[in-house]
């Protein structure tokens, strides 16, 4: 989800900011209760998502080591092309998107946008990301979206060595009525947490999705 709204990037697509937490859990973990997190007045139904990423880098994998992604994305409301950037330091991720179009290949349009992180121009599968997703809209006494909840059930192939990887992750990622004080922040996610914690579950030992199935 996004940290407000979406702005319109130099090459043509739309850029928003992405904070979310990551947690490994077993294939037989419970769901979190989320009843007692802050802002939290109801629980959307279970919506079941196809997803199927493809994603590019360099040979050298020049983007991954500098922290971005490339995808190409089907299924879910948010299919397209997209750059994921690294970090910043509270935590969000800068994801620009583009519409999804016929392209199998990386279009001139995100191509201009990895201009700015480098200077290779040649980029190839690197991973396909098949998800089996269960979203959960967390909304608060209004109906607005404080936080989204995704059960993911992930296979995995790293198109360099043809190793396949199977697991299951959670996300939980602020919506667009999230709070916007950093007490009121760190408060709702920290209680998330514990949540997760209260289950099973436990921080995500990879960095994200491509990080653990190129096996890093």
């Amino acid at each position: 989800m996004t940290d407000g709204d979406e702005a319109p990037t130099t090459s043509g697509g739309t850029s928003s900011v992405e904070i979310e937490l990551k947690f490994d859990v077993a294939d037989e973990t419970p769901l979190p209760d989320w009843s007692g997190l802050p802002g939290v007045a109801s629980v959307g139904e279970a919506e079941r998502r196809e997803l199927d990423a493809v994603y590019f880098d360099t040979d050298d994998l020049s983007l991954a080591h500098a922290g971005y992604a490339a995808r190409r994305r089907t299924g879910g409301p948010d299919e397209g092309w997209h750059i994921k950037g690294p970090r910043g330091p509270e935590g969000g991720r800068i994801e620009q998107q583009w519409p999804l179009g016929s392209h199998a290949e990386v279009p001139a349009e995100v191509r201009a946008a990895l201009a700015a992180v480098t200077e290779a121009t040649a980029f190839a599968a690197i991973a396909r990301i098949r998800n089996t997703r269960t979203a959960y809209a967390l909304l608060d006494s209004a109906g607005d979206l404080v936080a989204e909840f995704v059960d993911d059930r992930v296979t995995a192939l790293d198109e360099r060595d043809g190793v396949e990887r199977t697991w299951r992750e959670w996300e939980f990622e602020l919506g667009s009525a999230a709070p916007v004080s950093p007490a009121e922040r760190s408060a709702l996610l920290s209680a998330a947490e514990a949540a997760v914690r209260a289950v099973g579950g436990r921080a995500a030992a990879s960095a994200s999705k491509l990080a653990r199935a190129l096996g890093r």
